[in-house]
C-alpha cells in the first residue's frame, strides 16, 4: 500500500515537473519566438499561456514596447555647404520577432547601431537638399517625416517598426557660431546706430521747432509789451495835458517841486545857478514870479 502512495505522488510530482518545464507565459508587452534544436518553428505568441516540449525546445522573450535610441550629435552639410549638429532621437519598437532575430540576433544594442546609420543616413540625406533656415524652421516637420517613412522601409526588413523620428536640436559649430553671433552684434549695432540718428535728427527738429516757437512768442509779447507801454504813454501824456490845461501854474509847480524833489538828496547836494535862474522862481514866490513881473 505504500510502495503504490509513493508511486502515485511520484507521478503526481513528475506530472508538476512537466507541466512546470513545458508551460510559459507570454506578456502583453513582449513578443517570444519558440525554438526547437535551434531552430525557430513559432513567433506569432498571443499573450497569455503557453506549452512547449521540455528539453528539446525552448522560448525566447523579447520586449515589444516602443524603445528610444538617443543618437549622438552629428555634423551634416546644407545645401549651402555649411555644417550644422544635429541631435536626434529615434522611437522603435519590435514588429516581426522572427526577422527581428534574423537579422540582429536579438541584440538591441546590434539594432540601435543600424537604426542609427539609417538615421543618420537619412539625415544627410534630407540636410544636404536644403539651407541651414529651411532644417531649422520652414521645413523641419517635413524633414522628420520623410526620414520616418524612408527608415521604415529598410528598418522593415529587420523587423522593426519606427514609431517617431524627432531633431532635438540643430546647432551651428563653435567655430561658425562665433561669426554669425558677430555679424549678428554688427548688424544690431548697425540698427541702434540708425535709431540713434534718427533720434537726434527727431531731437534738433523738436528743438528748433521750440527755439523758433520761443522766438515768436517773445517777439509777440514784446510787440504786445511795446504797444501797451505805447498806450499808457499816451494815455499818461493825454491825462497830463489836460492837467497842464486846467491849471498851467500848479502844474508848472508841481514839476518844479519834484525836480527839487530829485536833485536835493542830501544836505552835502550843491547846485551852482544864477540868482535870477528860471529853475529857483518858486523859492521866493508860490506864483513863480507872475506877481512881481
Amino acid at each position: 500500500m505504500a510502495r503504490i502512495q509513493s508511486l502515485g505522488v511520484a507521478a503526481v510530482l513528475a506530472l508538476v515537473a512537466t507541466v512546470w518545464f513545458a508551460a510559459f507565459t507570454v506578456d502583453e508587452r513582449e513578443r517570444a519566438i519558440l525554438f526547437q534544436l535551434g531552430e525557430i518553428v513559432r513567433t506569432d505568441f498571443s499573450p497569455g499561456l503557453h506549452f512547449k516540449i521540455p528539453v528539446v525546445q525552448n522560448v525566447r522573450k523579447f520586449d515589444a514596447r516602443i524603445q528610444t535610441l538617443d543618437a549622438k550629435p552629428e555634423r551634416f552639410l546644407t545645401v549651402e555647404k555649411k555644417n550644422v549638429i544635429v541631435d536626434a532621437f529615434v522611437k522603435w519598437r519590435i514588429r516581426d520577432v522572427g526577422r527581428y532575430y534574423t537579422a540582429v540576433a536579438g541584440d538591441a544594442f546590434q539594432a540601435g547601431l543600424r537604426l542609427d546609420q539609417l538615421i543618420k543616413d537619412g539625415l544627410r540625406s534630407e540636410f544636404s537638399k536644403r539651407t541651414i533656415q529651411e532644417v531649422v524652421s520652414g521645413e523641419r516637420a517635413q524633414v522628420m517625416s520623410i526620414i520616418t517613412e524612408n527608415a521604415n522601409r529598410e528598418a522593415a526588413k529587420m523587423g522593426i517598426e519606427i514609431v517617431d523620428v524627432r531633431i532635438k536640436r540643430v546647432d551651428l559649430p563653435p567655430e561658425v557660431s562665433s561669426s554669425v553671433f558677430r555679424r549678428m552684434e554688427s548688424e544690431r549695432a548697425r540698427v541702434a546706430r540708425e535709431f540713434r540718428s534718427r533720434g537726434a535728427e527727431a531731437a534738433e527738429r523738436i528743438r528748433a521747432d521750440a527755439d523758433r516757437q520761443r522766438t515768436i512768442i517773445l517777439a509777440e509779447a514784446f510787440r504786445d509789451a511795446e504797444a501797451i507801454r505805447g498806450e499808457g504813454d499816451a494815455e499818461a501824456a493825454r491825462i497830463y495835458a489836460e492837467a497842464f490845461g486846467e491849471d498851467p501854474e500848479f502844474y508848472a509847480l508841481y514839476r518844479s517841486l519834484a525836480a527839487y524833489r530829485r536833485i536835493f538828496r542830501d544836505e552835502r547836494d550843491v547846485l551852482v545857478l544864477k540868482p535870477d535862474s528860471d529853475f529857483f522862481r518858486y523859492f521866493g514866490d508860490s506864483l513863480g514870479g507872475a506877481g512881481g513881473r
